[in-house]
């Protein structure tokens, strides 16, 4: 894998959210398979790697369960409560590749100590749905239920690299599929956008994938996946109607920047968090400009313009998640 040092910030952005992250996304679980159907099985299960590999910064997780019970978050809505915890969170460091923890075996995992674009609104959007049930369960394996309940194909890991969703879309129509949210880019005036997609099989991802590159044979796997990602409806609100649509943005929703490079449909991904009439972008940035850590930026709007190759906005709205059973 390459240093994130040795590339340019702009090839840095596109890989990390392109794949997941290929640094926030490259992640092969443990986890025996389970059915399809619907969200699945509520139980937690440990982990096969070792806690010090797979949880990171128990003591400011720790932190931000004490905030959360006495901020009382869980009584928020799942949006205000998710902008909640992604405001606690900003002036973590931004960090690439925190989920590259092992050459073969994978597990769900989060990362305190430091965040991606991807792991930030991950991380945020679990911790929220974590702090509604009983505090005897805002446990490390609780979070890391509600981590694999977003990042995995249907909820679930099946033990291998494939099982782990590496593009913002098809985390959006699983998601929405199992009745976890709801991608409203469509109704908010979006347009259809159709493309190839077909990053996660070039010479770059597998380089840049410790554990494609150990087992190439997950590459036509990979290409499967991203043929049927081909084929999924994807709209998306093009720079000129952000602005006239911010109002109707929520604290929470997921936002993810359109790039135009024709592979690929999203570049980078972050949080809404309301300002009045308008709406900010809270997102982990890999800018030394601006400290290349989790941060409260500027309106939407006016950051997508800050990058030639920023085209547009795709909006995911997400929805509680079942108890812990």
């Amino acid at each position: 894998m390459l240093h994130p040092s040795s590339q340019s910030q702009h090839t840095r952005r596109r890989a990390l959210t392109i794949s997941g992250g290929t640094g926030a996304a490259l992640l092969l679980s443990h986890c025996r398979s389970l059915p399809d159907e619907g969200s699945g099985s509520t139980a937690m299960r440990p982990p096969r790697l070792p806690w010090s590999t797979v949880f990171k910064g128990e003591s400011k997780f720790r932190a931000l369960c004490d905030r959360a019970g006495k901020e009382r978050w869980a009584s928020l809505p799942i949006g205000k409560r998710t902008a909640a915890v992604g405001s606690a969170l900003c002036g973590t460091a931004y960090v690439n590749y925190t989920l590259e923890i092992d050459d073969r075996i994978e597990s769900p995992c989060a990362n305190f100590e430091g965040l991606d674009c991807w792991t930030f609104y991950e991380t945020a959007l679990a911790m929220a749905r974590l702090v509604t049930n009983p505090a005897s369960l805002w446990t490390r394996e609780g979070l890391l239920h509600y981590i694999e309940l977003e990042r995995y194909r249907n909820g679930r890991c099946d033990g291998t690299y494939v099982s782990r969703m590496h593009h913002l879309e098809e985390v959006f129509a699983d998601n929405e599929r199992r009745g976890l949210g709801k991608n409203v880019t469509a109704s908010l005036g979006g347009s259809r956008l159709q493309r190839r997609v077909r990053y996660m099989q070039t010479r770059t991802a597998v380089r840049n994938s410790r554990y494609m590159r150990n087992d190439p044979s997950m590459v036509p796997a990979m290409a499967k996946i991203e043929n049927q990602i081909s084929a999924l409806p994807v709209y998306y609100i093009p720079n000129s109607k952000v602005a006239s649509i911010e109002s109707k943005l929520e604290d929470g929703d997921v936002l993810a920047i359109v790039t135009d490079w024709h592979s690929t449909y999203t570049s980078h991904v972050g949080l809404a968090k309301r300002d009045g009439a308008t709406c900010r972008f809270m997102h982990a940035t890999s800018s030394r400009d601006k400290g290349r850590r989790c941060i409260v930026d500027t309106r939407i709007s006016n950051y997508l313009r800050e990058k030639s190759a920023n085209i547009g906005l795709i909006v995911f709205r997400p929805g509680e998640a079942p108890l812990i059973g």
